[in-house]
Formats: structure tokens, C-alpha cells, sequence
């Protein structure tokens, strides 16, 4: 394929500029654009001979500098944070107790990585990001739990009205381990924006920090029954039953609820209005965790009738995010494919599922299977990019950024086509 660089139509104007607004550029409630922030894909300096299943090397990904200031700042807080949180731990656990409830928190840590895993599988965040955000729940919103606990009780407390063990349960924990938790959430929406792309992004992060933050509560929880029982086996047998088997999605319903309102918010809000959208999104949060530690003799009443129908809502909610998200992915790709940089053809093994395993297995037979999967990714990054530009975030910047994954595509293909 010849390509002389793309070119674009109407993409230079301002926000303002009219351009044509196809009635399909609105696929989903979830990918919804402004007319005044259309414009067409810019296009193809040449033709596309398909390439079916296509096969590609893989792309490049660059990386942010408010990525990495971010990550470095993690680093660091997480560093400082372990002087706080590991002799905590070891005051009210013991060595012993410590070791034991460690391995046992890997279980229900499991099942959410796993989740995360799964529902990130699509469009999948930079690893760095997500270490940050495993790094914030385990250590970094333990230490500020800490720090705020006894500030917040003093203040709080009295006017609340109720004893010590019942305020500290339904009122304290739930306001302040949230906004400890969410606060992760906010401080990657600010400053790793271009990796915060919606409901999804705001899901996969918010389980990901809340699964570090239960893992080292539950360290907590299986330590003490280790340490503070005649009985610890079947002490501890109870308390893992009931927070590794029962409950092992808890704090990632809570925060998740969060991750969704701020995951809305960044599609269209800025700064400001994002950080609005972090104290909405608190609400929902401190309610479900309140309602969770409030259960008392009827919890299994309670548990069967009110927490499995919330979490059977979240997967159901998880489900149509995603689906919102393929479909939205498949509009933008088509939207490349009519300025010529796919052939039609493509679109589908690009953007459907079913599509990328047949892709996946036509490569594997000749041993490409790893180039396919990232160039599935790079695809994938390119029609988030376009919605970024559609949506009035940072134009210019995006579609420099668009022009970079375009050209490079164009590299890939001819690579593969000689």
C-alpha cells in the first residue's frame, strides 16, 4: 500500500466548525458526541489491500509523563506508607498469624485480579497503572484510613449520636476507607486522563484498588483469628468463610460504584468537574458499605435477599458496559474503514470478539499469534484515541496522537503485506 501520510478533512477546525454529522456516530448512550465536536476521520492517502484474518506486528505504546510522575508518586507513598501499615499488622497479628492470614488473603485476591482481568481484557490498561492502583488499595488508603480514622471520630462521633462499635462499623469505616479508596481513583483520572476512558476503566480500577485494600484487611482479619483464638483453626475457618467465600467482591461493589460515576464524568467532564463527580460518586459507595456492615442477626436473610441481587446487578452492569464498549469500538473502526484505512472486511475481526479469537487462531497457525494480539490492542487504542477527539478532550493532542497510531498502522500493514 502507497500512503503519503493522512490527511484531514475538517479535523483542523475548532470545536465550533461545522462538519457532517453522521447519525451513526452515535452508536451507544456510552460513545454519545456532540455535533459541534464531530469530524470526520482523516483519510487514507492510498488503498487498503485486506489482509484476511490480518496479522500485524506490534505497536508501540508511549508513554505519559503524567503516567509516570504518577507511578513515581505511588511508589513513593507506598514505600512510606509500609512503615505505618506492616507494624500495624504485625502488633495485632503476630508473625505467626501474619504469615497465615497473607496466604489466605491471596484466595479472595485472586477472584478480584481474576475479575479485573477479565473485564479489562478489551481494551487493557498499562500495568504500571495498575500496579498503581493494586499499590494505593494495599498500602497507600490503609495508611490514610489510619491517619484519618481518629480525626474523623472526634468530629463526627458525638453528633452522630451512636455507641462507639456501632458508629465506628457503619459510620467511620464506610466514609472514610471510601474516600481513602476513591481518592486512588480521582488522583488517576487527574493526572493518567488519557488512560481513564470511561464506566469500564473507572470499573477495572476501582476493583483493582479494592481488591489490594481487602487484601490487606483481610491479612488483618485472618491474622487476629490466628492470634487471638483457643480454637484458631476453626476461628479461622469461620472468619474466611465469610469474607474469602461470602464476600470476596465486597469493597470492589463499594468502590466500583465510585469507578462508574467518575468513569462517566471522564468522558466529558474536565478537572473540576471531576472532582465533583468524586463526591457524588462517594455516596453510593458509603451507602452499599454501610448497609454491608450493618447487617446484624438476620444477616443471612439479608445477604441472600439484598447483597446477591446487588452483586448479580454489578455483573449485569459489567456485562452491558462492555457490550456498550465493543460497539463503540466497532463505529469508530468503521468510521477509519470509510477514510480508507481498513478494508470493511476488517472491521468485524477487529472489533467483535468472536472476530479477534478466529484472528487470534489463524495466527497461532503461523506462529504470529503474539504480533495479532497486540496489533487487536493497538486497534482497539485507536478507536478509544478517535473518541477522545470526538468528545472535545484535549483535540489537538489527540490527534496528534491519532496521527502517530495511524502512520504506524500503515508501517504494520505494508510489513506484513510484503
Amino acid at each position: 500500500m502507497t500512503n503519503n501520510g493522512p490527511s484531514y478533512p475538517h479535523s483542523g477546525g475548532t470545536p465550533g466548525s461545522r462538519a457532517p454529522f453522521p447519525q451513526q456516530a452515535n452508536p451507544t448512550w456510552l460513545g454519545q458526541v456532540e455535533p459541534r465536536y464531530y469530524r470526520p476521520a482523516p483519510h487514507d492517502g492510498g488503498g487498503v489491500r485486506p489482509v484476511l484474518p490480518p496479522a500485524y506486528p506490534a505497536a508501540g505504546q508511549r508513554a505519559t509523563r503524567g503516567l509516570a510522575g504518577l507511578v513515581a508518586a505511588g511508589g513513593v507513598l507506598s514505600l512510606l506508607g509500609l512503615f505505618m501499615v506492616l507494624p500495624f499488622l504485625l502488633q495485632r497479628t503476630g508473625a505467626a498469624g501474619f504469615v497465615v492470614g497473607f496466604v489466605a488473603s491471596l484466595v479472595p485476591l485472586s477472584a478480584v485480579l481474576l475479575a479485573v482481568f477479565v473485564i479489562d481484557r478489551w481494551e487493557p490498561e498499562p500495568k504500571r497503572l495498575l500496579l498503581f492502583a493494586f499499590m494505593w488499595g494495599a498500602v497507600v488508603s490503609i495508611a490514610v484510613t489510619m491517619l484519618i480514622q481518629p480525626f474523623f471520630a472526634l468530629a463526627a462521633g458525638p453528633a452522630a449520636g451512636l455507641d462507639p462499635t456501632t458508629f465506628a462499623a457503619t459510620v467511620q469505616a464506610p466514609v472514610v476507607e471510601e474516600f481513602a479508596k476513591s481518592l486512588g481513583l480521582l488522583l488517576i483520572l487527574l493526572f493518567a486522563r488519557k488512560h481513564f476512558d470511561g464506566p469500564v476503566d473507572g470499573v477495572v480500577f476501582a476493583f483493582t484498588i479494592a481488591g489490594g485494600f481487602a487484601f490487606t484487611e483481610n491479612i488483618l482479619y485472618f491474622g487476629r483469628a490466628i492470634a487471638g483464638s483457643d480454637t484458631p483453626g476453626a476461628e479461622l475457618a469461620a472468619v474466611f468463610f465469610l469474607r474469602g467465600v461470602m464476600s470476596p467482591f465486597a469493597h470492589a461493589i463499594f468502590t466500583g460504584t465510585t469507578g462508574l460515576v467518575l468513569g462517566l464524568a471522564a468522558r466529558r467532564a474536565g478537572p473540576g468537574l471531576s472532582v465533583v463527580a468524586f463526591g457524588v460518586g462517594l455516596v453510593p459507595a458509603m451507602v452499599l458499605h454501610s448497609s454491608w456492615n450493618s447487617m446484624g442477626s438476620d444477616f443471612l436473610v439479608q445477604y441472600l435477599f439484598v447483597q446477591v441481587p446487588i452483586f448479580l446487578a454489578t455483573v449485569l452492569v459489567i456485562v452491558l458496559l462492555r457490550v456498550a464498549e465493543n460497539r463503540l469500538t466497532r463505529q469508530r473502526l468503521r468510521e477509519y474503514a470509510a477514510a480508507g484505512w481498513f478494508a470493511a472486511s476488517e472491521v468485524d475481526v477487529l472489533a467483535t470478539a468472536s472476530g479477534r479469537r478466529t484472528a487470534l487462531r489463524w495466527a497461532a497457525s503461523s506462529g504470529r499469534r503474539p504480533q495479532m494480539k497486540a496489533f487487536l490492542r493497538a486497534a482497539t487504542r485507536l478507536a478509544f484515541t478517535r473518541q477522545r477527539v470526538l468528545s472535545g478532550r484535549d483535540v489537538a493532542a489527540h490527534q496528534l496522537d491519532e496521527r502517530h497510531q495511524l502512520a504506524h498502522i500503515a508501517v504494520l500493514r505494508d510489513a506484513v503485506l510484503r
